[in-house]
């Protein structure tokens, strides 16, 4: 078996997946199992709708158990340079789009923790990969489904 590789985390990151990890054993795993017992009473299991949709949440909240108990076996802390000379995992980042001068703050994380609407981006997104190594002052292009961007790193932080 190929060890997983680490995944990368602030520690907001690893307290939201260790609270979620909590809720779903401790809440949703007893609220499924009573969701079960009442689904039982509706009558034969094999052609019990309600039973099959609560097994069907089952298996999905079981597989979300196993893919959360993975990253906190497979993480590391990001260590966040105070001043970094470029773009890092875990930097916040200013840019500005040379096409309409609007200005954008990103923060770079890894896939876990990405959140596109609230500004924190994967570093396997097409932004995050064409930032990461890049310093203030640089232009960088990145191609997206509309076609070709072009931004300035305005700061690092």
């Amino acid at each position: 078996m190929t060890p997983e590789r680490k995944v990368m985390l602030t520690e907001e990151g690893l307290e939201k997946v260790q609270e979620e990890l909590h809720y779903l054993k401790r809440v949703k795993r007893t609220e499924i199992a009573e969701k079960i017992r009442n689904a039982v009473t509706f009558g034969e299991i094999a052609e019990n709708a309600e039973y099959n949709s609560v097994k069907n949440e089952q298996a999905f909240i079981e597989g979300r158990i196993l893919a959360l108990e993975r990253i906190i076996e497979n993480y590391e802390l990001i260590d966040k340079e105070e001043n970094p000379d470029c773009v890092l995992l875990g930097s916040e980042v200013l840019i500005k789009d040379m096409k309409s001068k609007k200005e954008c703050k990103y923060t770079i994380l890894d896939y876990v923790e990405s959140e596109p609407d609230c500004g924190k981006i994967s570093i396997s997104s097409p932004i995050g990969r064409a930032l990461l190594g890049k310093k203030k002052g640089d232009l960088v292009e990145v191609r997206v489904p509309a076609g070709q961007v072009k931004y300035k790193i305005l700061d690092i932080k």
